[in-house]
């Protein structure tokens, strides 16, 4: 390929829009083009990262038995109401309806497509187990995309659906396909990115795991146990909190509190820390009936935790006159009927706490849940916070680190198959359902979090494993006759060899095309000059800086091969082994 004849452009200045880094780099190098808010046409660079992802994909997938299949990206309405779906999930699935009106849906994941696809198939315990893949454009509504290819509304996933005739199977499968997740990142440059155990959100399911990527551009925050090595997405991490009760419980007594509507108007009105409050967060299901949790004035309800257990969406709620509630001043005693009340465990043993009165401008001291909520039931729905107690070793070890999630992997149990009527019949002639999981990897926002994580302050330096091109040959004065017959030469002979080459020969200044050559980030560069050329050398470097030479002009190819076979094998030797009996 040569750089004069590649479609985009690249130029120095950062796009103001661009919140990361690599979505800058991206913009900056010619790799994407915006179309709408969160959608993006990819141009030939990261066209050949995303395709190079892709293969690695389906050789870790094909290793474990899957077989890749294709699934179409619309879908009938009828599939997700099989499902309950249709319905329960949000303004992120893009409904419709066709010219025969029939309800349809922009698929965000294709757990209905995957079991009406097989559930024919399938209806003897001797086709179970078996793996289903594909790799789909999908669509999810988001309100906020953000960071290029991190956070999009169009985008292209690896999702496999895996079934089996026991809990036990399953078990045995998803650990195999989490090795195959961790072999998968390190093959892409990417070992660093770990398993947390993560919140099953709307895919339902006993058991999840998130593979994040730790870096500060991350929109999601892990819990990680400095101690033991836990580690938690925080909208799934148990939230421990350790209180003492008072040995004598004071009276819960109404007292005035003018203007202190916030928490830390409170705690500056009062003079009290933040632990001896009881905050309130009021929430709206669709129904718009009230939900108002209760919490601990130092903590942070996780709306993940509070939606699974009211089994149903919540949103901001708003406050009316005829609602009853007094915002602000919102407590647990004395609450309107009408609303649903959750109080999390870190209330449970408290005492001494003060907490809204539902008047205005007025709280309650001496709030004591044990005695003024009798019968109450308490419940996780916090978030862990930095220095929390971990779940796992009980320390007070926790930190919290942001993170981009890179993959995930459900244990779904039967919540599609018997939904939708799968079922199969065993070795006993019985009818069973089979049990699900699902693995899913981001394509785009994978080739965007290893830019996010692996570049220097000019451009990408990517991995050769999903390099756009192994080596930017630059031919430095193309109009010198010497110069450009060597280029060109070295050219061929590496295409010849099956090296991928982007070669620029454009009569432009040495700064412009070695600028270019960093945003490309190719990660084997070789320079050709008049000097070189005159000396019957080239220069051979990496992007990461770590080499840098000349060598013989007839003996480059060679050395570019052992060049490139070295970084290979330094990727390939971050990468898990298969475990034995896998």
């Amino acid at each position: 390929m040569k750089v004069e004849k590649m479609i985009g452009e690249r130029f120095k200045e950062r796009p103001s829009d661009c919140a990361v880094e690599s979505h800058a780099l991206m913009v900056r190098g010619g790799y994407m083009k915006q179309v709408a808010n969160g959608i993006y046409s990819q141009m030939p660079p990261l066209k050949r990262i995303s395709q190079k992802i892709e293969q690695i994909i389906r050789e870790e997938m094909d290793a474990l038995g899957g077989q890749e299949v294709s699934m179409p990206v619309v879908l009938p309405g009828s599939l997700w109401q099989e499902s309950g779906r249709y319905d329960s999930v949000g303004s992120e699935l893009l409904r419709f309806s066709d010219r025969n009106r029939s309800p349809m849906v922009l698929a965000m994941t294709h757990e209905e497509a995957a079991v009406q696809l097989v559930r024919d198939y399938a209806r003897t315990y001797t086709r179970y187990p078996f793996m289903i893949y594909q790799i789909q454009t999908k669509f999810r509504d988001e309100a906020r995309p953000r960071a290029g290819m991190i956070r999009v509304r169009e985008f292209t996933m690896k999702d496999a659906y895996s079934f089996h005739t026991s809990q036990e199977d399953l078990e045995r499968y998803y650990a195999r396909c989490l090795r195959a997740y961790e072999r998968i990142f390190a093959r892409v440059g990417l070992p660093e990115v770990v398993a947390v155990a993560s919140d099953s959100g709307m895919m339902g399911g006993s058991v999840s795991h998130e593979f994040m990527l730790l870096t500060p551009a991350g929109e999601d925050t892990v819990a990680v146990c400095s101690e033991c090595g836990f580690r938690a997405n925080v909208e799934a991490a148990e939230c421990i909190v350790r209180s003492e009760p008072e040995q004598e419980p004071q009276p819960l007594t109404a007292v005035p509190t003018p203007h202190s509507s916030t928490i830390e108007d409170l705690c500056a009105f009062l003079q009290i820390p933040v632990e001896k409050t009881c905050k309130a967060v009021v929430y709206q299901k669709p129904d718009n009936r009230y939900v108002i949790a209760f919490v601990r004035g130092d903590l942070e309800i996780s709306e993940s935790k509070l939606t699974a257990l009211l089994h149903s969406e919540i949103r901001p709620a708003e406050i009316t006159e005829e609602s009853g509630i007094v915002a602000g001043y919102i407590g647990p005693v004395g609450l309107p009927e009408h609303a649903v009340v959750v109080l999390d465990r870190s209330i449970q043993n408290a005492s001494g706490l003060v907490t809204g009165a539902n008047r205005p401008e007025t709280h309650f001291t001496g709030f004591f849940p044990q005695r003024d909520c009798p019968g109450a039931e308490y419940y996780d729905i916090a978030k862990i916070k930095d220095g929390g107690i971990c779940p796992h070793c009980g320390k007070p070890a926790i930190s919290l680190s942001r993170g981009i999630e890179v993959g995930n992997i459900f244990q779904l149990g039967t919540k599609y198959s018997e939904s939708m009527g799968m079922q199969y019949t065993d070795e006993n002639g019985e009818l069973k359902t089979p049990v699900m999981g699902c693995y899913g990897i981001g394509v785009g926002r994978l080739a965007a979090s290893v830019c996010e994580v692996r570049r220097d302050a000019y451009g990408p330096v990517w991995p050769v494993s999903i390099a756009p091109w192994q080596v930017e040959l630059c031919c430095l004065r193309s109009d010198d006759a010497a110069a450009r017959e060597s280029a060109d030469a070295l050219y061929r002979e590496l295409q010849s060899t099956g090296v991928e080459v982007l070669y620029d020969d454009r009569p432009v200044r040495a700064g412009v095309m070695f600028s270019d050559a960093d945003l490309f980030g190719c990660p084997v560069r070789v320079v050709v000059s008049p000097k070189t050329a005159a000396a019957g050398e080239v220069e051979l470097s990496t992007r990461d800086k770590s080499v840098k030479t000349t060598v013989p002009r007839g003996q480059a190819a060679a050395a570019i091969q052992s060049l490139l076979q070295d970084l290979s094998a330094a990727v390939l030797q971050k990468v898990p082994p298969v475990l034995d009996g896998e």
